[in-house]
C-alpha cells in the first residue's frame, strides 16, 4: 500500500512544512488535484504551483512522487506544461475523452515526456473503458466521491470497481480517491486498491505527522 495524501486540504500558506511532515509519517506519493472549473465546477491550482512545490519539495530533501489528477476539460493541452512543473504521474480523466482511441492519444502524449500515465473514472463511469486500458497505462484511478470539493462522504459502491479492475488486471496500480478514512481504509485495500488518497483526513488535523503515520503504519 502506498498513501497519496492530497494537498486540496492543505494550509497553503504552510505547504513546505505539511508536505514535509507527510513525508515524515511515511507518505510516499502527494496528489495534486487540478481543477480547472470546467470539467468540474471548482478552481483549484495549476502548473505555477506544482512547479513551485517541486523546487520546495528538493529543497527540503523530500523524495515524494508527484502524482497530478487532472481534473480539466483539455487534459491533452496540460501533458507537457505539468510534465515540466515536475509531475511524475499525470492522471486525465476518461470522461474527458470520446472513446478508447482518444484516451489511448493522450497517454501516448504522457509517455512521450517519460513521464508515468493514469485514467481516471468517476463513481457513474463504467468499468469497462479502464478494462480496456489496463495493458496501456501505469495506474488506474477510481473515484470514490463525486469530483470537484473535498470533504465528501465515501461512495460504497465503487469498491466493486475496484475488485472488477484488480482480478482483471493483478499487476496494475490502482488508486481510489475520495471521502477514505481511518474508517474505511481496510475496505478500501480489501478490493485490491494499492495506492491510497486519504485529504482531510489527514491535512485537517493538527499533527499531519501522526494523522499520515496512523495509515502508514497499516502496511
Amino acid at each position: 500500500m502506498k498513501l497519496a495524501p492530497s494537498i486540496l486540504s492543505a494550509d497553503f500558506s504552510r505547504l513546505g512544512e505539511q508536505i514535509e511532515a507527510l513525508a515524515r509519517g511515511g507518505a510516499e506519493y502527494l496528489h495534486l488535484d487540478v481543477m480547472d472549473g470546467h470539467f468540474v465546477p471548482n478552481i483549484s491550482f495549476g502548473v505555477p504551483v506544482v512547479a513551485s512545490l517541486r523546487k520546495e519539495a528538493e529543497r527540503r530533501g523530500l523524495n515524494l512522487i508527484f502524482d497530478a489528477h487532472l481534473m480539466i476539460a483539455e487534459p491533452a493541452k496540460f501533458v507537457a506544461p505539468f510534465a515540466e512543473a515536475g509531475a511524475d504521474i499525470i492522471t486525465f480523466h476518461m470522461e474527458t475523452c470520446e472513446n478508447v482511441d482518444e484516451a489511448r492519444k493522450i497517454i501516448d502524449s504522457i509517455r512521450t515526456q517519460n513521464k508515468k500515465a493514469g485514467v481516471a473514472i468517476n463513481p457513474d463511469t463504467p468499468i469497462e473503458p479502464l478494462l480496456r486500458l489496463a495493458n496501456h497505462i501505469d495506474m488506474a484511478l477510481i473515484m470514490s466521491v463525486n469530483p470537484g470539493f473535498g470533504g465528501q462522504g465515501f461512495i460504497a459502491r465503487t469498491l466493486e470497481k475496484a475488485r472488477i479492475l484488480r482480478n482483471h488486471a493483478p499487476n496494475l496500480d490502482i488508486q481510489m480517491d475520495g471521502g477514505i478514512n481511518l474508517e474505511n481504509f481496510e475496505r478500501v485495500l480489501e478490493s485490491g486498491v494499492n495506492i491510497v488518497v486519504v485529504g482531510s483526513a489527514i491535512l485537517s488535523r493538527s499533527d499531519i505527522e501522526a494523522a499520515t503515520s496512523a495509515y502508514t503504519g497499516k502496511r
